[in-house]
């Protein structure tokens, strides 16, 4: 149980700051970049570290290997 109330600490913290979002789907969009973030740090990466890299590949990479860039292949 401490390990997943630990993993939803931050949500639970930050809920008032996204009541801001703007919108419905930048809600949404937020809730996928936080879930991406998450994920690469549950993974062991560093997700800012993660992110830049991502966002540095992603102009020139193959469409159809997006799924390549997720958090859970980057140790791979």
């Amino acid at each position: 149980n401490n390990p997943v109330e630990n993993c939803i600490r931050p949500v639970a913290i930050g809920k008032k700051n996204w009541l801001f979002a703007g919108s419905e789907r930048g809600g949404r969009h937020a809730a996928v970049i936080y879930s991406l973030l998450l994920t690469a740090r549950l993974n062991g990466l560093d997700p800012a570290a993660w992110l830049k890299d991502t966002l540095e590949k992603l102009p020139s990479w193959p469409h159809r290997q997006l799924d390549e860039l997720l958090p859970l292949h980057a140790l791979a």
